[in-house]
Order: C-alpha cells, then structure tokens, then sequence
C-alpha cells in the first residue's frame, strides 16, 4: 500500500522546495466536506482547498456538467473558436456582479491572471502605470501579483526585486495598531512624496483580506477609496478572489458595502475545483484593451466554464448564500463560548462577515501578543486527530475556517470537536 510517508519522500525527490504544504498528507478521494488520505483515513475538510470547493468536493451537479462538456470536447481556444460556455458564463457574471451600468468579462485560469489582467485593463483605460495596494493583501505569486501582495515572507524573499511604481498603504487593524486615519494619511503621503495621483492608474483592495488574516476592509476606508478614484480618474479594483462566491454571505463581498468597484477578480470557487478565473468590470474600462492584449490558451477552458455554470445553479437550488451565514452563526457562537476557557490555547478576535471566519491565538488574553509557535501546534493537531485546518495572518498566527458551505450541521459540529481538541492548552 503506498502511504502517505513513501509519497512525502518521492515529493521531497521529485518536487521544488519552494512549493510548501500545510500538512503531510496525500489525497486519494473527497466527497464534499470530508477528505480521505492515500491510507485510509478519514478527515473533516475546513480548508476546502484554500476556498476552491465552497459548492464542497465532487457536487454531482457539477462533476455531470464536466463530464457532459468532456464528451463534446475539452479544449479549442477561446481565441480560435468560440464555444457557447464562455459567453454563458460571461452574461451570468455580468448580470450578478454589483457594479453599475454594462458589464463584460474576461475569463482566465489562475487568481494570480484575474489580478494582474485587472491591472494591464486599468492601465490600458487610463495610459498610466502607477498602482496603490495594500499591506498584508495577497494577489498571487507571479511577477506583478507577488508585487502587489503586501508580504515578503514568503512571497517576495530571495525572488528579486519587485516590479516598479507599486506602493503599499498600511491595511487598518486593530491588532497591528492601524487606523483608517492611519491608511488615509498614508496614501495622502504617497501623493505628495512618491507618486502624482495622475500617474496611478489603480487601487487594488480584498474586501476582506485573505492570506493577510481575514480582516473586513471598513466601509469608511472603502467609501474614501471609492472618493479618492472618483477624484483622480483611477480605477478602483476589488480582488474577491477568496471572498468571492458568498463565502461572506453574500456572492460578492462587496455586496457589503454601500460603494461599488470598477473591476472585481474572481477565481477559486468560481470553478467548483476547476481551474477558472475572471474579472468582471465596466465595459468601457474592460474594452480599453486592444484585441489580443489580453487570453490565454488555456484561458476560460471548456469544462471549467461548464463547472462554474453549475456551480452557479447549485447556489441558488441550496440556497447557499444563507447556508453561509448559517455556518457563520454557528462558528461565531461556538468560538464565543469556548474563548474564556482556561484549558484552551488563550484566543482573541473572532471575526468575519458569513462563512469566512477566523481567529488569533494569543499567548495571553490581556497582552493579546501573537503566538505564531502555538498556532503551528494548532494545525498539526489538527490533521493528527481528523481535521485539515488552515493557518494565515501577517502575525501567522490567525486560524481560518473555510469548510465547504455544502457540509451539514453534523460535518460542521465533528470539525469543531476536533479543533477543541487541537485548541487544548
């Protein structure tokens, strides 16, 4: 039987260093909200593949939609004939998305393409380069998205400079002593010592930050975003790449605020497990580039349009959006009764809008100091007793929960047993 060991070590022979992992483990099936290992064994999925699989593992609705399109054909190029999927899959998303006025989209495969085609669109609308991010955002690891994430460890480290006129404004949280004061300030600097805001051509912001600790972006920050762009012609981006497809609650997190973007990115479980991304703009904007300027050969492929079109009808057939805040509820009580107990690992700051909840674990309640080590420990217990977890933050030491919005109560409340377990102090 080959085991989980023997695949570690061809991996570690066989496969680049700078590819990390979470756990050991080797995959050998899934079914919605539970994971099966190379051995056998059993374990409760709260990753749901960074947030790939919010329709959960193999929906049937989805896999028949794949297996469907495989038997028509898998692939042709969207820029040497068109198929029907595509163009489907853009009117749904225009339709949806909460921008005003005509939308058009653009499809690609990967996170890291919807970002960094926002930002060629914003560039080609307004002929400038220039583009303001945020500290602790994540965008991707290619040459501009690792750029415009606001991490260095281990985004940037050892991979050479960074691509020019990208500036990082501090992201306001509580627990890194940030005010929305602070940030605005901070760009205000920008403009005066750095960069004309004639020369930028976009804001790129996470709703709710992912890999940065899942931290909600004020509603003052966003509106003052959207008066800043209204002001100097730049053309505000939302990445919804892990918020995207009601992991909030709502289909867009930026459902939540009272100001729209001009471009969203959209990727992960837009897809349903299939590699699909896109960003969904004004059409003016998105028109901006010239034919050819943007694509991919493998850019919107087939079956993944076929997936995303079924993950879309799942959605509304489940209800989904309000099973999201239902689990949000439910992860919220639970962790609000647990924090005050003196047997656990101390935690602090439970937040996040619907399903895309998180926590700090701290090496004492007062203090609230990070404790990075312990969070470590957290997710190794994890997965020994049963449960794939994930960890993030600028501080590494925030706990996020991303379990498909398919699971059942009964998944959900097994999830949480073990990560008691994993929490004992």
């Amino acid at each position: 039987m080959t085991t989980n060991a023997d695949l570690l070590s061809r991996r570690q022979a066989a496969v680049v260093r700078g590819i990390g992992h979470t756990t050991p483990l080797s995959a050998s099936r899934a079914l919605n909200a539970e994971l099966w290992d190379v051995e056998g064994n059993r374990y409760v999925d709260f990753a749901g593949g960074i947030a790939v699989v919010n329709t959960g593992h193999c929906h049937p609705k989805v896999m028949a939609a794949v297996q469907e399109q495989m038997a028509r054909f898998t692939h042709t190029c969207f820029q040497v004939l068109m198929y029907e999927p595509y163009i489907k899959l853009a009117e749904r998303l225009n339709a949806m998305a909460p921008i005003s006025g005509p939308l058009k989209s653009a499809l690609f495969t990967t996170g890291a393409e919807a970002t960094e085609n926002a930002v060629k669109i914003a560039r080609a609308a307004t002929g400038r380069s220039g583009v303001i991010a945020f500290t602790g955002g994540f965008h991707g690891r290619t040459a501009l998205a690792s750029a415009l994430t606001g991490k260095v460890m281990p985004y940037k480290k050892g991979l050479g400079p960074a691509l020019p006129e990208i500036w990082h404004v501090p992201f306001p949280t509580v627990q890194n002593g940030i005010k929305i004061e602070d940030s605005l300030k901070y760009l205000d600097l920008i403009f005066k010592a750095d960069a004309d805001p004639s020369r930028i051509a976009a804001t790129i912001i996470e709703p709710v930050q992912g890999e940065g600790g899942f931290h909600p972006a004020p509603a003052e920050l966003m509106r003052a975003l959207r008066r800043v762009c209204d002001e100097h012609g730049i053309v505000l981006i939302a990445d919804e790449v892990q918020t995207g497809f009601g992991r909030t609650g709502k289909m867009f997190a930026m459902e939540h605020y009272d100001v729209s973007p001009d471009l969203i990115c959209l990727a992960k479980s837009l897809g349903g497990g299939f590699p699909l991304s896109a960003v969904v703009g004004r059409a003016p904007i998105m028109d901006a580039a010239d034919p050819g300027g943007l694509g991919g050969t493998y850019a919107g492929n087939p079956l993944a349009c076929a997936a995303a079109l079924a993950v879309l009808d799942v959605f509304e057939e489940e209800k989904l959006l309000e099973r999201s805040q239902v689990i949000g509820q439910r992860l919220h009580n639970w962790l609000e009764r647990i924090q005050g107990r003196n047997d656990l690992l101390p935690i602090a700051d439970i937040r996040g809008p619907g399903a895309m909840v998180a926590f700090d674990i701290v090496k004492d309640r007062s203090s609230r100091e990070p404790d990075p080590e312990a969070t470590k420990r957290v997710v190794q217990r994890a997965y020994e007793n049963g449960l794939i977890l994930l960890s993030c933050g600028t501080n590494a030491n925030t706990i996020r929960i991303l379990v498909p919005l398919t699971a059942d109560d009964a998944i959900l409340d097994d999830g949480l047993q073990i990560l008691e377990q994993a929490l004992a102090a």
